[in-house]
């Protein structure tokens, strides 16, 4: 019997592998946001524990961390770092990993699989901004509710929305 049991097994196994084998093995992120009363974002110095549902960061290769008190400014300097020479990134390569709060939920998710909500009638600590979201389904619902006017990807938010909402254009 236990013969017959490790044969059965075994074979199981084979055959979940074999078919299988083509498939890369991925791996699932996860996206974490940690931090406490004393972390201060970088380009508006706000306290990021005041306004959960708006805290975004960019961890660096170097394993830094930096913390943002919207998505509109982790976009603004994700554009332009070199504003921010001591952080000391030098081209996108350096970002480790992108992560903003979904605004319903206030769960840490991967900017770049992101959608980001222009034109609503929500304001963050940073004045008008871009309300980050998990799916596409949440996007739409978002922007019927509070009047948004158009939903983006991560690598459709250009430098030049980033200037208008905060009114440099």
């Amino acid at each position: 019997m236990k013969r017959l049991l490790a044969v059965f097994i075994i074979s199981t196994i084979c055959l979940v592998a074999e078919n299988n084998i083509d498939k890369p093995f991925k791996v699932k992120e996860v996206y974490t946001l940690n931090y406490d009363k004393n972390t201060t974002s970088l380009v508006r110095h706000l306290k990021v524990y005041k306004n959960p549902k708006w805290v975004a960061k960019i961890k660096t290769r170097d394993n830094q961390e930096v913390y943002f008190c919207s998505p509109k400014s982790m976009f603004e300097f994700y554009h332009r770092p070199a504003k921010w020479s001591s952080v000391g990134i030098k081209s996108e390569k350096d970002f480790a990993q992108i992560v903003v709060t979904d605004y319903l939920t206030n769960k840490a998710i991967g900017a770049r699989d992101a959608y980001f909500i222009y034109g609503s009638n929500i304001i963050s600590p940073a004045g008008d901004d871009l309300v980050a979201v998990e799916t596409k389904e949440k996007a739409d619902m978002f922007s019927k509710k509070y009047n948004g006017k158009r939903i983006f990807k991560f690598n459709e938010v250009p430098d030049a929305l980033i200037k208008l909402l905060n009114g440099r254009i």
